[in-house]
């Protein structure tokens, strides 16, 4: 979730995240037509980093299905700031949060009969029933029960006088790459843990198992919905993914030039003097660091564009800055603007590069950036959400 920022700190803040409302249209509209079915859209961990409740404003207005959270705390906010279409929670419950969900109006993730357990004596405690989505394990091994005992656990939910089953669902653990043989075989254990809702002579619930990379690479996974994250924010989740669908990234992150000096030959630049000058060079320094959730990993690895050209990190990055190499005819002055994911003119910095000079994912990247650098949006709902970060 976002602090809230001023429309003056926005604007004073030489460092911010823009955030493009309309390539998250694009996005939404795109996964959907390649799905064939609805999507819920994915706004946990602070919508990836672009603004939870920014976002979720944006997505509703754009008439999305459904939004899937991770904690109850995300669920509450989205309801306070008017968010009305359903949202599932989708991790796994602690019992003293329970009637929580039910006052707000959330979707439970029930994944095991003793949480379901929890779940009925809450929605009796306040006499209203629950809307449950049932978690099965097809082999994350993370929270549900294993889809080939899920028989009891599912008749269970069924019979359940306080429980509404509007959905049963598993989570992929290899659909980031199209090659991997897990994917079908979770589809499989999926499937046959789906047919005792037949067996029992109940209506079949809302089916949702694919995720990004189920939507990109294993059409067949599907079904009734689609989960996906970081694809409806334009990003791919893995180096091994294939770009099936045409996405445009949502999100820029910019700074500003805020001090320029001549490095002589020999001198050393930043903490552990990691870092020496072969030549007189030419150095920026950029206020952001591994405070603001600027992976510390591109210390010497990163770069940056300025000016329409890449330019080095140098030296280790600090919490609140870090300096850059402009070589030494290279030209910068204060003010300039600098990015370091996005575009500027015909270059680009993407956030897949970006992780993988940092030796990581790109979620970790996106939702790293923290509630010290200020949001803006632009495009599509901006003009009632604000520029802002809400």
């Amino acid at each position: 979730m976002s602090v809230p920022h001023t429309r003056t700190e926005a604007n004073d803040r030489p460092t911010r995240i823009r955030v493009d409302l309309d390539a998250l249209s694009h996005n939404l509209r795109a996964l959907q037509r390649h799905a064939g079915v609805p999507v819920m859209g994915i706004v946990k961990a602070n919508a990836y980093g672009h603004g939870l409740v920014p976002v979720a404003l944006h997505l509703q207005a754009q008439g999305i299905a459904q939004l899937g959270v991770a904690f109850v705390e995300e669920g509450i906010a989205l309801r306070r700031a008017g968010i009305t279409v359903p949202i599932l929670v989708l991790g796994g419950i602690h019992a003293p949060q329970v009637t929580q969900f039910l006052t707000h109006d959330l979707e439970v993730t029930v994944s095991s009969i003793d949480k379901l357990k929890q779940v009925e004596h809450a929605a009796e405690s306040i006499g209203r029933k629950a809307v449950i989505h049932l978690k099965l394990d097809t082999g994350m091994e993370r929270i549900g029960v294993h889809s080939e005992k899920s028989a009891a656990f599912i008749a269970a939910a069924v019979a359940s006088p306080w429980c509404i089953v509007k959905g049963v669902y598993s989570h992929l653990a290899c659909a980031d790459d199209p090659a991997s043989p897990m994917t079908r075989e979770q589809l499989q254990r999926f499937l046959a843990a789906c047919e005792h809702f037949d067996r029992l002579g109940a209506p079949m619930p809302l089916r949702h198992l694919a995720n990004s990379g189920g939507v990109l690479h294993f059409p067949e996974t599907c079904l009734d919905m689609v989960r996906p994250g970081i694809a409806l924010y334009g990003v791919l989740p893995d180096p091994a993914s294939q770009a099936t669908v045409v996405l445009q990234p949502a999100l820029s992150l910019v700074s500003k030039v805020v001090y320029f000096k001549v490095v002589q030959a020999g001198r050393t630049v930043s903490y552990g003097a990691t870092w020496t000058a072969a030549q007189d060079t030419r150095v920026i320094t950029l206020p952001i660091g591994y405070g603001d959730g600027y992976p510390r990993s591109l210390s010497s690895r990163g770069e940056v564009l300025v000016r329409g050209g890449r330019h080095p990190i140098i030296g280790r990055v600090c919490m609140d800055q870090f300096m850059v190499d402009v070589g030494p005819h290279g030209t910068a002055y204060n003010g300039d603007e600098v990015v370091l994911i996005g575009r500027q003119g015909e270059a680009a910095i993407p956030c897949e590069a970006v992780a993988q000079a940092a030796g990581t994912i790109p979620y970790e990247i996106l939702t790293g950036l923290n509630e010290r650098i200020p949001r803006e949006y632009s495009g599509g709902h901006a003009a009632s959400i604000g520029t802002p970060a809400a």
